[in-house]
């Protein structure tokens, strides 16, 4: 039976990730790495609390296979580029490289549709940031996925993707496949299903095909 870690699991993706792992015959053990216990009695899973910035200094006695990474802010929460690039950029190659050095074969990491490292956006350029240097560090399977609008009940609410996601409903059937809002859902879902049947190397998961993963 496997060992897990996952981060960021408070967020929209990450509580769908708790969810599936902790459902899972594959699993025995899931270890949090949140900033507030959560309260899950889950008796698979054991709490850590972490100041993400001292990150490189987390470690384990046990074997560690799969690592799933579901950090990530907003400007808005962030407060200013700087922040925003901490938790998005540098949190999660700093959990990749920490991954590797505990042994895990897998590392799966929610990233974002556009995810360019020269795109003209910031957001999209720091996703794109985070997926070049994560896929260099030479993890057994790295899988990244990049969802398009994420679609679930967040602990906060965002005005701009709830109304984003209002239109994106109704508009559902005439947008194309590839730019359709996917449930947190299916994204931790996909990202399960990866952990189990991929093989050693690179693989990226854009939104269609994250959607067409029962």
């Amino acid at each position: 039976m496997r060992t897990a870690i996952i981060a960021g699991a408070t967020g929209l993706v990450g509580k769908e990730l708790v969810y599936y792992l902790s459902g899972s015959p594959e699993y025995s053990r899931i270890h949090l790495l949140v900033r507030h216990l959560t309260g899950n009695t889950n008796e698979k899973i054991i709490e850590h609390l972490i100041d993400f910035d001292q990150l490189q200094d987390f470690s384990l006695e046990e074997r560690i296979d799969d690592v799933y990474c579901a950090l990530g802010t907003t400007m808005k929460k962030a407060g200013n580029k700087d922040a925003f690039r901490k938790v998005d950029l540098e949190y999660v190659v700093t959990l990749a490289r920490r991954a590797k050095e505990l042994g895990a074969h897998r590392f799966l990491v929610v990233s974002a549709m556009g995810a360019e490292p020269k795109s003209m956006f910031y957001y999209n350029r720091i996703k794109g940031k985070m997926e070049k240097a994560v896929s260099k560090l030479g993890i057994e399977t790295t899988v990244i996925v990049r969802p398009s609008l994420l679609l679930g009940e967040r602990n906060e609410k965002r005005f701009a993707e709830e109304v984003s996601a209002v239109f994106m409903r109704i508009l559902r059937p005439f947008i194309p496949k590839k730019y359709r809002a996917v449930a947190a859902e299916k994204v931790a879902g996909s990202m399960y299903h990866m952990a189990l049947t991929a093989t050693p190397g690179l693989h990226i998961l854009e939104s269609k095909e994250i959607e067409d993963i029962e």
